[in-house]
């Protein structure tokens, strides 16, 4: 059984006016403009940070260096030279959202755990880390419009992504070994299917919402659509 579903998932909430805040608090800072020309790293963190927010909420074609520049407190000619240009900026974007998504998929050290639990933990932390970071649903989406333009240059992502193929397909291959799953299920078609049904609840609960009469971001609606995701995936797979 998986433990953590008996435990509300985090907050639906978009944090981008919190973080635009934060990077403003410290800009101003004392000794912020000694940080930024001594730390680099920290001051390309603080670049993408806020342009992760920008993007998320104006696509590429709405979001302003100028307006990214002014919320960092550095400059336009700054985030060129870091970056490239707005299209190199928005990629980095791209590569570091998937970076951060994958990085936490490979701490949960699913190999350590029976198929169906690790299948249970997987599915589970998919829905949780979609519905805690609606920016990464919202890049998506807009990269989506560009029909992957940005993406398909890429091989970054395309490497990042490698390593959860094979974790599902493993946890796949072990549960098929163990008789709980069946043995004619394509591991792609597998976390296309796991993804779709988290990354619907967050991109499309306002319009399923509105259409339907349901509030589907209360805390025990979210346990619910969470619990019923998970369900649904194991019982895909059993014979």
């Amino acid at each position: 059984m998986d433990e953590t579903v008996q435990n509300p998932p985090p907050s639906a909430g978009d944090s981008r006016p919190a973080r635009q805040r934060a990077a403003r608090a410290a800009a101003a800072t004392p000794g912020a403009e000694r940080v930024r020309v001594n730390d680099p790293d920290r001051t390309m963190a603080n670049i993408l940070q806020v342009a992760t927010a920008e993007f998320a909420d104006k696509g590429l074609a709405g979001a302003r260096i100028d307006e990214i520049a002014a919320l960092t407190s550095t400059s336009k000619r700054m985030i060129y030279y870091y970056f490239g240009s707005k299209e190199g900026l928005y990629l980095r974007v791209l590569e570091e959202a998937y970076r951060r998504i994958r990085q936490i998929e490979s701490d949960l050290h699913l190999e350590d755990l029976a198929p169906e639990e690790a299948l249970r933990t997987l599915v589970g932390f998919t829905f949780d880390y979609q519905l805690a970071n609606p920016d990464f649903i919202r890049l998506v989406m807009n990269e989506n419009m560009h029909r992957g333009e940005y993406i398909s240059r890429s091989t970054t992502i395309q490497e990042l992504n490698i390593p959860v193929i094979h974790a599902v397909h493993k946890v796949y291959q072990r549960g098929v070994a163990a008789g709980v799953f069946r043995p004619d299920v394509d591991p792609v078609d597998l976390h296309m299917s796991i993804s779709a049904l988290c990354f619907f609840n967050v991109s499309n609960r306002h319009t399923f919402g509105a259409i339907f009469k349901r509030t589907l971001d209360a805390p025990a609606a979210m346990v619910e659509r969470r619990d019923s995701i998970v369900e649904m995936i194991v019982r895909f797979l059993r014979p």
